[in-house]
């Protein structure tokens, strides 16, 4: 079963100790995936199936091509991963984006622009992530991941993994819920925890 809807109070955190309990690797994180556009906490979660490109340097002349630009390759609702940089034009678009409601999140930012040492490879692949606060680690990001981005992060979550993890996360979320209310009434943290 392909898991279309994130629980409505899930979080980034939540949603990745569950993927720790269910032994998913490196959590599905992606590290130092940040907010680009908009500067912004404000901007709702991105949610959907991971769609990611894969790019080649450009003096590679053995790889394939596509035969259509990746932007028209990519189905409605998807979270596009793209595999090497964002150009300026990219940019550009991006940011036309954001005044509608889009996200662009990204490690960093460049004045290059892609297309001069960069070309298309293959859509809708298996790429791998380089985690580099876990020793280089890599997290693959497989087409039917569901991708979970806001300002505080990025998480993979591998289809197999996803209604289990998100049944944990809801449950939890009720757990917590319960326990503030117990706080909330004056009682001390511990017994509150472990009663739930």
């Amino acid at each position: 079963m392909l898991v279309t809807q994130l629980p409505p109070l899930a979080s980034n955190t939540e949603i990745r100790d569950d993927l720790v309990r269910l032994h998913a690797p490196h959590s599905g994180y992606l590290s130092e995936l940040n907010m680009l556009f908009p500067k912004t906490e404000a901007l709702p979660k991105l949610f959907g199936p991971a769609y990611a490109v894969c790019i080649v340097p450009a003096h590679d002349t053995i790889s394939p091509k596509p035969s259509s630009h990746f932007a028209y390759a990519i189905p409605p609702d998807s979270i596009c991963y793209i595999s090497a940089c964002c150009g300026g034009l990219m940019n550009t678009r991006a940011q036309k984006h954001c005044t509608l409601g889009f996200g662009l999140l990204g490690n960093r930012t460049s004045i290059l622009g892609s297309g001069t040492f960069t070309r298309l490879y293959k859509l809708n692949v298996r790429v791998s992530y380089r985690t580099k606060e876990l020793q280089e680690a890599q997290v693959e990001i497989r087409p039917k991941n569901m991708v979970l981005g806001d300002a505080y992060g990025v998480i993979a979550v591998p289809p197999k993994l996803a209604e289990e993890c998100f049944r944990l996360c809801d449950a939890r979320w009720n757990i917590d819920q319960a326990t503030r209310e117990c706080l909330a009434k004056g009682e001390n943290i511990c017994p509150s925890i472990q009663r739930f």
